[in-house]
């Protein structure tokens, strides 16, 4: 590396810039010229070749045009080098600064037509719907996997770069590889970041939580805001932001309310008296829920699910489309159920009875109570 950075250093103090203002200044300009009008003419063939084929030809002529414009001056330089009047040095300096511009062109190149095939992918799909099972599952795939690809084609990029450079050859193919004593250090100091990019690329494939999800961690509830390379942001109900890493989500048991279908049943239990009027609570249960905005149409039942000593359980089950409507619907239960009871039924509700026998002698500890 000393030895590159030194010959560098010689070419650059002993390279004579006087011809160069001459004839090399005339073949440069004209060999940019030249470039930048057939990148000109090129582009508006190409433009118009592909006015009628699939979207994602025409937005990658429009998204390329700079790294092509650019691919083409390097090109033209390149051509017309031989002919510059350079000392050795310099000519390998420019030879070898053509090759990297080329690289980082082609990366950028590569960039760009996966953004634009990961954009027109989600077009197909809407997440502003109330079913959007397919289209969460898509976006969490889409995002995870273009950030891992992204990040290899960063890293072959640099690579290769790199390879173009003799003093630095050998840092490209480790970097390649993955090899070598650099290799193993750089792989231990990375390992947090790696191991979250895996844990990334295998939750895309196996999808335990998707984007907008409805998750329950840490005894939180909330939703998949974010889906990143290394980290997931779980937006809980209060606003608050929870951040986890990738890892985690592998690692840890959580619920996941809308893993299959974003239609959930809420549960609401009353623990009532042995009076209360069942049948009556059905008909009231169906007058409250039939009319909500927040009920489905799939799910309504109300059932006694066990008997206590002192009180009876009351079971009533709700669907909704999501985790929002069905607490809307569970609150709307409780408060107009309970309204009803005290207004229409007070008996039904929780109480202490006392039962004293006529015969004083009796009386003594034969007090029974019942309550809640």
């Amino acid at each position: 590396m000393t030895d590159v950075a030194a010959a560098w250093a010689d070419a650059l103090e002993r390279f004579d810039w006087l011809p160069l203002r001459g004839q090399a200044l005339v073949l440069l300009g004209g060999a940019v010229g030249v470039a930048l009008l057939a990148h000109a003419l090129a582009t508006a063939l190409v433009r118009r070749a592909v006015r009628q084929s699939d979207v994602f030809w025409r937005s990658l002529v429009s998204r390329t045009r700079r790294p092509a414009r650019l691919a083409l001056v390097l090109l033209a330089i390149n051509v017309v080098s031989p002919l510059l009047p350079l000392q050795d040095g310099m000519a390998a300096l420019l030879r070898q600064g053509l090759h990297i511009g080329m690289v980082i062109t082609a990366g950028w190149a590569s960039l760009a037509a996966l953004d634009i095939a990961a954009a027109i992918h989600l077009r197909k799909y809407r997440i502003d719907v109330a079913d959007n099972l397919v289209a969460r599952k898509h976006l969490t795939q889409v995002r995870i996997l273009r950030r891992a690809a992204a990040t290899l084609i960063i890293v072959f990029t640099i690579a290769f770069a790199l390879m173009t450079i003799s003093g630095f050859r050998q840092w490209g193919v480790s970097l390649l590889a993955a090899g070598g004593a650099a290799g193993i250090i750089v792989g231990l100091a990375l390992q947090p970041l790696l191991t979250n990019l895996i844990a990334g690329i295998q939750i895309a494939l196996t999808q335990p939580i998707r984007i907008d999800d409805a998750v329950i961690v840490q005894n939180e509830f909330g939703h998949i805001e974010e889906i990143t390379a290394t980290y997931v942001v779980v937006r809980l109900w209060d606003l608050r932001r929870v951040v986890l890493p990738l890892t985690w989500f592998i690692q840890n048991p959580f619920q996941n309310w809308t893993r299959d279908s974003a239609t959930l049943i809420g549960s609401v239990f009353f623990y009532l008296d042995y009076a209360a009027p069942i049948e009556a609570m059905r008909e009231k249960l169906d007058q409250i829920v039939r009319p909500s905005p927040w009920w489905d149409g799939d799910t309504l039942v109300l059932q006694v699910t066990d008997l206590r000593e002192r009180v009876i359980e009351v079971r009533c089950l709700a669907s909704a489309r999501n985790g929002g409507d069905a607490f809307d619907l569970r609150c709307a239960i409780r408060e107009q159920m309970i309204a009803w009871l005290k207004a229409e039924h007070p008996e039904a509700l929780p109480r202490d009875r006392i039962d004293l026998s006529a015969d004083p002698d009796t009386a003594r500890g034969s007090i029974r109570q019942s309550h809640q």
